[in-house]
C-alpha cells in the first residue's frame, strides 16, 4: 500500500523560505518519477513540480520556477521540495504524489505564507 506522509510546512513571512519532506513507503520509490502539487482554499489541485526517478531531470510550474527546488533520496526513500521566496500566494497545503496518482497522495502540509 502506497503511503506518503509530507511534513515541514508552517506560518512564515513573504520572501521567507521552508523545506518540505516526503517520506515514501509501500512501494519501490527509487523506481517512480514523483510530483509536488498543491491546493489552495477553493482552488483545483495545481501541479508544482515533478522530478524523475534519478532525480537528474527536474520541472517546475512557470508560477515557482527559479524560486522552488525539488529533489530526492532514493536510499531513504526521501522527496524535498525547497521553497524559497514564497509569496502570499504560494500559500496551500502541499501533497506529494505519484504521477498520474494524484488521488493516492498524503495528507499534505500547510504552508501559509503572511505577513
Amino acid at each position: 500500500e502506497v503511503q506518503l506522509v509530507e511534513s515541514g510546512g508552517g506560518l512564515v513571512q513573504p520572501g521567507g523560505s521552508l523545506r518540505l519532506s516526503c517520506a515514501a513507503s509501500g512501494f519501490t520509490f527509487a523506481t517512480y518519477d514523483m510530483d509536488w502539487v498543491r491546493q489552495a482554499p477553493g482552488k483545483a489541485l495545481e501541479w508544482v513540480s515533478t522530478i524523475n526517478t534519478g532525480g537528474g531531470n527536474t520541472y517546475y510550474a512557470d508560477s515557482v520556477k527559479g524560486r522552488f527546488t525539488i529533489s530526492r533520496d532514493n536510499a531513504e526513500s526521501m522527496l524535498y521540495l525547497q521553497l524559497n521566496s514564497l509569496k502570499t500566494e504560494d500559500t496551500a497545503v502541499y501533497y506529494c504524489a505519484i504521477p498520474g496518482r494524484w488521488g493516492n497522495r498524503g495528507q499534505g502540509t500547510q504552508v501559509t505564507v503572511s505577513s
